[in-house]
């Protein structure tokens, strides 16, 4: 598997040595019983390197709010996108994920050459595409773009939680942990959760399944 310093955009075929501006596209929020989607997208200068890019969630949130502000002040341009807890419910999980990442690359302030996302599946999109796996560890604009994802997702569950305290929303940050299936078998689904998520019904219902 490539590291960063090895990874090279060429290595994904034909005409990604051209120059040219590339966009990172990352997500975060799949995995979580609510809250919505969030991807984003970034450009990078080259002029302005950032030092210390890596998968968010090889970061502390300190360091990663503070990666945020200075993608925010040097790259070329970004843009964060979400896919809403009605369309998640609707589309499923892969389908709202896909539509975010769609969003984030539209809302560029510049129309990127080409765009590298992590993962394994790609987004439709107008301009040529790679998908990248772990490329959160091994691109920059990835890195950049995850680390705005993740920031962004998280301080949405802050959000929440001032409007429901009693789930913990800041704290687990929507995952299925103990403590939330507990305050979803007390106190039921409020409107940020995903109803299309089993352990949402299934905690809702009273069935002992963790």
């Amino acid at each position: 598997m490539p590291s960063r310093r090895s990874f090279r955009l060429d290595s994904l075929g034909p005409g990604w040595a051209r120059p040219g501006l590339v966009a990172g596209v990352d997500e975060a929020g799949r995995g979580p019983l609510a809250g919505p989607v969030v991807a984003a997208a970034v450009i990078l200068d080259e002029l302005r390197p950032i030092k210390g890019l890596a998968d968010s969630k090889a970061l502390s949130e300190r360091r990663r709010e503070r990666l945020f502000d200075l993608v925010m002040a040097r790259a070329l341009c970004v843009c964060i996108a979400e896919a809403s807890v009605e369309e998640i419910d609707r589309l499923n999980i892969l389908g709202a994920t896909l539509l975010a990442m769609q969003r984030a690359v539209a809302g560029l302030r510049l129309t990127p050459h080409r765009v590298v996302v992590d993962g394994n599946r790609l987004p439709q999109l107008p301009m040529p595409a790679a998908a990248v796996v772990k490329g959160d560890a091994k691109v920059p604009a990835i890195s950049a773009a995850s680390i705005l994802a993740k920031v962004q997702r998280d301080r949405l569950c802050t959000s929440l939680h001032t409007s429901w305290p009693q789930y913990g929303f800041d704290d687990h940050k929507g995952y299925a942990t103990p403590a939330h299936l507990q305050a979803l078998r007390s106190h039921g689904a409020c409107p940020a959760h995903r109803r299309s998520f089993a352990p949402v019904a299934a905690a809702c219902a009273g069935d002992q399944l963790f």
